[in-house]
């Protein structure tokens, strides 16, 4: 066995791409998209008939919604195709520029929904994936009141995933390699392998104090910058993995013995949190400058990656309209 398939037997992976050959080569179970995967995608020929077909969708409506409804079509039009190689659910990121607009938020994911039902695709197999901000768990909350499942990403604090907890959120994305990115910019000499990786660390604090506490919300272990950072988390309920780091799983027979389970959780001496206000939430955040940067800077990534791919799609809106 690889060592992919021994961390498949405690840990459920999903593969964190837009590209449709690599999550068939891994048979995942899941899969994530954010804005910067379906970039990289949409670019390429292999790809042209799912963003003419969102263009084509999209000039049927006005001209100021145009570009939107493209958008949000194309977004539908990959998490579509994906859903036809795994047996699970895809998660569709909602516009980061909305991270901060609760209402607009929940507005987006109607959308999307709406967008999949029409493709014959049920609400259950999709998780509308918001940034971790205040407004954004507050939109998750709304929507899972709803049965609108939700992926809350950019988290990079125990208050985020707190707060995501009491919200009833269906599932969380910490962030691994964003967090070591940021103490090795701190420390550039410090000591960051394996367990001593603050990443790793953050991911195993959320996970204990979940299933200490038994909260349902599935901590789903994401960006990791190598193997080791998968291996001291396997355990995890899911780990979200790209097509690389797939590829070296894949090719290793090493072991994978479990580093996170209930039954060390429970023993865990963490406490549990009193309901969370957002003064509380906010004051937290501000009190972690990695997390609060992280948050920011993870927002202003996604949004600079959507107006790229934009671009993209105005150049092919224009010339019908011309």
């Amino acid at each position: 066995m690889t060592l992919l398939d021994n961390i498949k037997k405690n840990t459920k992976v999903v593969a964190d791409s837009g590209d449709f050959g690599s999550i068939k080569e891994f048979t995942p179970q899941d899969s994530t998209t954010n804005p910067s995967l379906i970039l990289a995608a949409a670019q390429l020929d292999s790809y042209s008939k799912l963003v003419q077909d969102a263009v084509d969708y999209g000039l049927k409506h006005d001209g100021k919604d145009q570009l939107e409804k493209t958008m949000d079509k194309l977004c539908v039009n990959f998490g579509t195709e994906i859903l036809k190689i795994i047996p699970g659910r895809v998660s569709t990121e909602v516009d980061a520029r909305l991270s901060f607009d609760t209402e607009a938020t929940v507005a987006k994911a109607h959308d999307l929904i709406k967008l999949y039902e029409d493709n014959n695709i049920s609400k259950d197999r999709i998780l509308i994936k918001i940034a971790s901000t205040w407004e954004g768990l507050k939109a998750a909350q709304i929507l899972e009141k709803e049965g609108i499942h939700c992926n809350l990403t950019l988290m990079f604090s125990l208050a985020q995933a707190v707060a995501a907890a009491q919200f009833g959120c269906t599932l969380i994305s910490p962030f691994v390699g964003r967090i070591l990115d940021w103490f090795k910019a701190q420390d550039a000499k410090g000591d960051f392998a394996k367990e001593n990786d603050p990443g790793v660390k953050s991911v195993t604090e959320i996970y204990n104090y979940y299933k200490k506490f038994d909260y349902k919300t599935v901590v789903m272990g994401a960006s990791f910058r190598n193997t080791d950072e998968i291996v001291e988390l396997v355990g995890c309920d899911f780990l979200t993995i790209s097509p690389k780091l797939l590829k070296d799983l894949a090719g290793s027979s090493d072991d994978a013995d479990p580093k996170l389970s209930v039954e060390k959780a429970k023993q865990s001496d963490i406490k549990k949190w009193d309901d969370i206000t957002e003064s509380k939430f906010r004051w937290e955040l501000n009190q972690d400058a990695m997390a609060t940067e992280k948050l920011a800077e993870g927002i202003r990534k996604f949004a600079e990656d959507i107006i790229k791919l934009e671009k993209i799609v105005s150049e092919k809106l224009i010339p019908v309209n011309k």
